[in-house]
């Protein structure tokens, strides 16, 4: 989504997506946030749009390194057939695109995160959980979890 964000292997910055290729298919927000915009194939600009990896490796200087001049080689590689936007594939943690500098450039965070429902906490294993984080007491935290009449809701 559009608030992850990406890595060059050459360059020292973490710029964001900004989606250019549609402005209508959000992932996991009703409220049509623009950091929730689905990212495709054919978003190659970043945020920032000048500099964005900041120096680049690939380029050096008496001072270190020369700044980007970041030039995307074509459209993101690797992408998720199986889900369309308007047309056009959507990114996943595996995708990549080639700069025509020589550097590749990969998703570093999605913008994602996974929540736990209540009713995993009710199928959780205790013990398995009390290794993951013994502090927490996880019989409690399941009592805590529970509705009124006994069940767990989602």
């Amino acid at each position: 989504m559009q608030k992850g964000t990406v890595q060059c292997n050459q360059g020292f910055k973490f710029p964001k997506f900004k989606v250019t290729s549609h402005q209508k298919h959000y992932w996991n927000d009703e409220e049509g946030n623009a950091d929730y915009l689905a990212v495709t194939e054919d978003d190659l600009q970043l945020d920032p749009a000048a500099q964005p990896f900041g120096q680049c490796k690939l380029k050096p200087s008496s001072g270190g390194y020369l700044p980007c001049a970041y030039a995307p080689a074509g459209k993101w590689q690797k992408t998720y057939e199986k889900v369309k936007v308007m047309g056009k594939s959507c990114l996943t943690e595996i995708s990549e695109l080639m700069c025509s500098t020589g550097g590749k450039i990969t998703i570093l965070k999605h913008g994602q995160q996974s929540e736990t429902s209540k009713s995993q906490v009710g199928k959780a294993n205790t013990q398995e959980q009390q290794v993951y984080n013994p502090v927490v007491d996880f019989d409690e935290f399941k009592e805590d979890t529970k509705g009124t009449d006994g069940l767990y809701y989602s």
